[in-house]
């Protein structure tokens, strides 16, 4: 009885440490037949930002009339007042772009807008004593039709632009008591300018733009004193030159 433990437990420890041998095999053969796990795949980056397309918009800013009071009529001498007065200018705004290359890069484009305009009324003007009543009409209304070059950084676009410039308006109230012919109720000029653009999301962006309008040369036209009235009319001097500095906001389709 005491002999035969001490030969079965050698017996009973080997067949235990061979059972563990063979069931690490066995997980060492399964874990190799198992699939690796791929490392996850990086996420795409988004596509670069651009400023090609169509787009359209709403505007508005001030206008600096370039007018100093008084001048020197031909005829009858010194006029003193009549200076121009600035005032809002707001109206809406389509346009193209094309970036040559995504993100940072080169962009042209083609704007066109329309602007309707609400000037201060012009001092009181005098030649001598006697009142000198200006037979030219208001400017109501201007547009252009220009060029723009500029460089895109990523979502900031600084450019420059020009082209044609138009307006027009309404008859002055004097104009029925002026004997002569009349000057054109529309103009034509140019504009040049620039201004900074921010796309602060894919559709939408904002302006803020400086432009210098001329729409005409300047002339005085002949003067006509009328003795029943005790007053002068006359087209004065037309200072056609006036300075805008407006914001905007466009949309990108």
């Amino acid at each position: 009885m005491s002999t035969s433990i001490p030969v079965a437990l050698p017996a009973l420890v080997r067949t235990l440490l061979s059972a563990a041998a063979l069931v690490g095999a066995l997980s060492t053969v399964e874990a190799a037949d198992l699939p690796r796990r791929a490392p996850p795949l990086p996420l795409p980056l988004p596509p670069a930002f651009t400023w090609s397309g169509f787009y359209a918009g709403v505007n508005a800013g001030y206008a600096f009339r370039n007018s100093s009071s008084g001048f020197t009529d031909p005829t009858y001498g010194t006029v003193t007042g009549g200076g121009a007065k600035g005032g809002f200018a707001g109206g809406g705004q389509v346009g193209y772009n094309y970036q040559f290359t995504p993100g940072s890069g080169f962009v042209l484009g083609v704007e066109t807008d329309i602007q309707g305009t609400a000037f201060a009324k012009a001092d009181a003007a005098y030649l001598g004593t006697t009142p000198y009543y200006s037979v030219r009409p208001s400017l109501d209304y201007f547009g252009t039709v220009r060029g723009r070059v500029g460089y895109a950084f990523d979502r900031v676009l600084i450019y420059g632009t020009g082209g044609f410039a138009y307006g027009g308006g309404s008859r002055s109230a004097n104009a029925a008591a002026y004997p002569y012919t009349l000057p054109d109720t529309t103009r034509t000029g140019y504009a040049v300018g620039g201004g900074v653009e921010y796309a602060f999301t894919d559709k939408l962006s904002a302006k803020i733009e400086a432009l210098y309008l001329n729409l005409g040369k300047r002339s005085s036209g002949t003067t006509y004193y009328d003795a029943t009235n005790a007053a002068y009319y006359g087209a004065g001097r037309n200072d056609a030159g006036f300075g805008l500095v407006r914001a905007g906001l466009n949309y990108r389709f």
